[in-house]
């Protein structure tokens, strides 16, 4: 048995709390860019004039573990994705489906919220050349091409999960059948262990604490993302790991909300959260990296119900479910001219917010509905299957 032939007992059917997980996080990303437009202390294109630092609290409480969650769920989906078509395939499908939405929509769509950010001065089309007027610089992988104007904006999900998927085929492609079969098997047998499933929060807590968390990530190191990625990877490959994670689910929310209650204090009261290395930062990161995978194994755990045999076939993914890269890729740049206009009404803040959210929400449904999905070219441009 080859690395990439999953047992009998990993075979299953679709799993419907992933999709409902994954589509809540995108819909759930328009309540979040929105209220940004509010907070004191983010950068976002958009500012209203009148601003809070309640936000940041709030945000803090979906931060934590939307995004981690994403990748650890694109995890799971690339090794069932290796096991069909193998790492040529594998590679080939992760082009067509990440690669051309990123150059499409980096095109399309990406330079018109940073030409807000520019006040709006001059025509769009002006500002398309010095948007593109890039460099092309290794040190900050995978993010090479730089820019006085270019950024990839919300598509930096997009990049990572392109290059976290392309580091894992040559891994999975050399990795020799035997051993890569005896590091599964170990691993599985040490899943049964109470509270193994918990230990990853380890090294994730490490690479927050030392490399730190980058802010334009959502709150986040590119490396821990990298950690949620391979994690998914592997909790796919044995139903032992399931089993770990049903069985410690609420260990696990237990631990990930005393790390919240203390490391949120923590991580407010410290000059530099993000980067700074005084000892109340370092301990607040690491405490932040443990409540991230603690708070994912919860939710993974306690959502997770297994359908008993005979019960039916495999579930058809819901409409959102289908369109959570679509609307990813649609929702920020319709937030920000959604909220260029909001911002210059006479209204509080939360009337602001409330219609900034149904705004954006209804119109990224309607883009979707209406642009993106009715034709086969539009499905292949933004990452949809034919």
């Amino acid at each position: 048995m080859t690395m990439l032939q999953e047992p009998v007992a990993t075979r299953s059917a679709r799993r419907p709390e992933l999709e409902a997980i994954r589509a809540f996080v995108v819909i759930g990303l328009v309540l979040f860019h929105s209220a940004l437009v509010f907070d004191a202390r983010d950068d976002f294109y958009v500012k209203n004039d009148e601003t809070t630092g309640v936000t940041m609290i709030f945000a803090g409480l979906g931060v934590v573990w939307a995004m981690p969650m994403l990748f650890l769920i694109a995890g799971l989906g690339s090794w069932h994705s290796l096991r069909r078509r193998g790492p040529g395939g594998f590679a080939r499908e992760r082009l067509g489906r990440l690669g051309v939405p990123l150059v499409f929509v980096t095109v399309a769509l990406v330079p018109f919220p940073q030409w807000i950010r520019q006040g709006a001065e001059g025509s769009y089309l002006a500002f398309l050349p010095r948007f593109f007027d890039v460099r092309l610089e290794l040190a900050d992988f995978p993010f090479v091409l730089q820019g006085e104007h270019f950024e990839t904006g919300h598509l930096w999900f997009v990049v990572l999960l392109l290059a976290y998927s392309m580091m894992l085929v040559p891994v999975v492609a050399w990795l020799p059948r035997d051993r890569g079969e005896r590091i599964r098997a170990r691993l599985g047998a040490a899943a049964r262990r109470r509270g193994a499933v918990l230990l990853p929060a380890v090294p994730v807590a490490a690479i927050c604490a030392v490399v730190g968390l980058e802010e334009a990530f959502a709150g986040w190191s590119r490396w821990a993302y990298l950690l949620f990625f391979l994690y998914g990877f592997v909790l796919a490959t044995d139903e032992r790991f399931r089993a770990a994670v049903r069985r410690e689910a609420v260990p696990a929310a237990v631990v990930g909300v005393a790390a919240l209650l203390v490391g949120m204090p923590a991580f407010l009261a410290a000059d530099d959260p993000f980067t700074g290395m005084s000892g109340l930062a370092i301990g607040a990161r690491a405490l932040y990296g443990v409540a991230g995978w603690c708070v994912v194994v919860a939710i993974l755990g306690l959502l997770d119900r297994p359908r008993a045999e005979g019960t039916g076939g495999t579930p058809r993914p819901g409409y959102v479910a289908t369109a959570a890269l679509p609307l990813y890729l649609l929702h920020q740049p319709i937030v920000v001219a959604v909220a260029y206009g909001v911002v210059r009404w006479d209204a509080p803040i939360p009337a602001k917010y409330a219609v900034l959210v149904a705004v954006s929400l209804t119109l990224t449904l309607a883009a979707y509905e209406l642009l993106v999905r009715r034709t086969r070219v539009t499905r292949y441009l933004f990452g949809m299957r034919s």
